[in-house]
């Protein structure tokens, strides 16, 4: 009897264990934030506090949650810099993956843009709304750190990808976190310093915006393709003047 009871409280540890992950993947608990109170958790899933803590220990078995003196449980980081450290080295090593990920860009949040002005929800648009307000003012404000630019940048593009409600899209565009900010600061720190470029960049997160949160999927998609293509384009001939003032240069010094 004492066997068939140990059972089912592990049988249903599982079964909460199973429906935290599936509110973690569905993003209505995000990567770092705190679980709610054991109070409220358990009313939510309609279970015992000792339920609910065995189902908790499951997870944070998994690695899933992390638990702090003090601080409750929270959301852990589900992909940690050591899955695929080398091949992040191997990737940042190689000045080409700047145009390779541009191109992974273009795609996954050309689709990510498509299916957030379908799903995304009125709290997706306000936090989408506050990430575009954020982004924008640190764009006009001139003393701002390119890296703090960068950063807005990433969370507003982040907050797009979370609102198309697909986890699989967002967990591979969170995975390529340390790589993105690496192109958005290229981006920024190259391009925003030029008045011209800057007030396109602008616009396009204008058009993007508005197309996510009025539900227009194809403008959506098409707008946030043509921003990503845009700053490859920029990219390509920022170099390209770079390389003809090393050539000139090298022909006033007599190297050629």
């Amino acid at each position: 009897m004492l066997q068939e009871h140990t059972h089912e409280k592990r049988q249903l540890a599982d079964v909460v264990a199973e429906r935290i992950e599936r509110l973690i993947v569905d993003g209505v608990l995000k990567v770092g934030q705190a679980l709610p109170s054991e109070r409220r958790l358990c009313e939510k899933l309609g279970i015992s506090r000792s339920a609910l803590r065995e189902g908790l220990r499951i997870l944070r078995g998994r690695g899933i949650i992390d638990t702090a003196q003090g601080r409750g449980s929270h959301v852990a980081r589900l992909s940690g810099e050591q899955d695929a450290s080398p091949l992040m080295h191997l990737f940042n090593s190689q000045p080409r993956t700047l145009y390779d990920l541009l191109e992974v860009r273009a795609l996954l949040e050309g689709e990510s843009a498509r299916l957030a002005a379908l799903r995304g929800t009125d709290a997706d648009f306000i936090l989408l709304r506050r990430r575009y307000e954020e982004m924008l003012a640190a764009h006009t404000a001139e003393s701002a750190d390119p890296r703090e630019h960068a950063r807005l940048d990433h969370a507003f593009h982040l907050a797009v990808s979370e609102a198309s409600h697909n986890p699989v899209l967002v967990h591979t565009l969170q995975s390529l976190t340390d790589l993105m900010l690496s192109t958005v600061f290229a981006s920024v720190n190259n391009l925003y310093h030029r008045p011209m470029q800057k007030r396109q960049i602008d616009r396009q997160h204008s058009r993007l915006f508005h197309a996510i949160t009025e539900r227009l999927p194809d403008q959506a998609q098409r707008a946030a393709r043509d921003h990503i293509h845009s700053i490859r384009d920029n990219l390509k001939e920022i170099e390209q003047e770079e390389q003809r003032l090393v050539r000139a240069t090298m022909r006033l010094e007599g190297w050629t």
